[in-house]
């Protein structure tokens, strides 16, 4: 019998047809050899399949289904994964080749934690690349986070692309929960942050494209992921961490529904976002009405065009 790889790379894919032939080789040109990569076909409707199949790797297997979403489509792949370790990669994001070797170096250090992530950078408004940054004490080495929350108040430790994960421990969390609209990855971070041990590992590896448009301002995405804070409740009741951090996203989540005229589920989310918990900027840009939220805006990618960058988090 063949031995499993050490790595299963799972790709949901629906409608990436501009971008998945970038990310398939990015992973095909990983420096650490030993994985198989299993996509998701999403019942897409554009060419995306037939830039797929433009990249010839005996490890790349096909599963064709109707559209059921992101979060369904991630099971699913990791149900058809062969090895015990998962890495995630979005149909629109970029590996550097040393991701996966960077990902082996941390589970050979922590063989007993459920999941790592690499650092990454945020791909932004016309190619402009931008580390993310952390709010933890800076290290050299793969470490175990003592505090999710804490160290992910600027940029998150874990995004989808970045991490690699135990599988065995992450159908006993439950895996992706595809009743929620927007927002299954942070859902899915939470219950990894309370119940598990996450390693983070210094070294960049991978990018996360934010100039891909995505569905944050649809009203009923929003609704859907209030309601997932809300879902965590009693755990920020006891944890100081999760409540601050959950605050910051409440506060973020409030900011796009003011910029979508989304009065009702700005005014539930209103009471819940104790101003203690923001720094001054972030105060002013709640207190501001939309227009001049979007002349910020403007200014913002403006800073970003020009090699600056500003975020209300720091």
């Amino acid at each position: 019998m063949r031995k499993p790889p050490f790595f299963s790379v799972v790709i949901p894919l629906y409608n990436k047809a501009d971008h998945v032939e970038n990310t398939l080789q990015s992973v095909i040109n990983q420096s650490f050899k030993d994985f198989e990569v299993i996509i998701i076909d999403d019942g897409s409707t554009d060419d995306s399949l037939n830039k797929v199949k433009l990249i010839k790797d005996k490890r790349i297997q096909v599963y064709s289904q109707k559209n059921c979403g992101a979060a369904e489509s991630r099971n699913i792949g990791i149900k058809k994964a062969t090895a015990q370790f998962i890495a995630l990669i979005d149909a629109d994001d970029f590996w550097y080749p040393n991701h996966l070797e960077e990902h082996h170096k941390s589970i050979l250090k922590f063989p007993n934690a459920s999941l790592f992530s690499n650092a990454y950078q945020l791909k932004l408004l016309n190619a402009k690349l931008i580390d993310a940054i952390y709010n933890t004490p800076p290290k050299n080495e793969p470490h175990i986070i003592e505090d999710y929350f804490k160290a992910s108040t600027i940029h998150p430790i874990a995004m989808t692309s970045s991490i690699a994960f135990n599988k065995t421990d992450f159908i006993n969390l439950g895996g992706y929960n595809p009743n929620i609209l927007s927002g299954q990855d942070l859902d899915l971070m939470i219950r990894y942050g309370i119940h598990k041990t996450i390693v983070f590992n210094p070294t960049i590896t991978c990018y996360y494209d934010k100039s891909v448009p995505n569905s944050l301002s649809k009203t009923n995405h929003q609704i859907s992921k209030e309601q997932l804070f809300s879902n965590f409740s009693e755990h920020e009741k006891k944890n100081l961490s999760l409540h601050h951090y959950l605050i910051l996203n409440r506060y973020s989540l409030a900011i796009q529904c003011k910029l979508a005229s989304n009065q009702a589920t700005f005014k539930t989310l209103l009471p819940q976002i104790d101003k203690k918990h923001l720094n001054t900027k972030q105060r002013i840009i709640l207190s501001m009405p939309k227009d001049i939220i979007i002349l910020m805006k403007k200014l913002y990618y403006f800073f970003i065009n020009n090699g600056i960058y500003i975020s209300s988090y720091k």
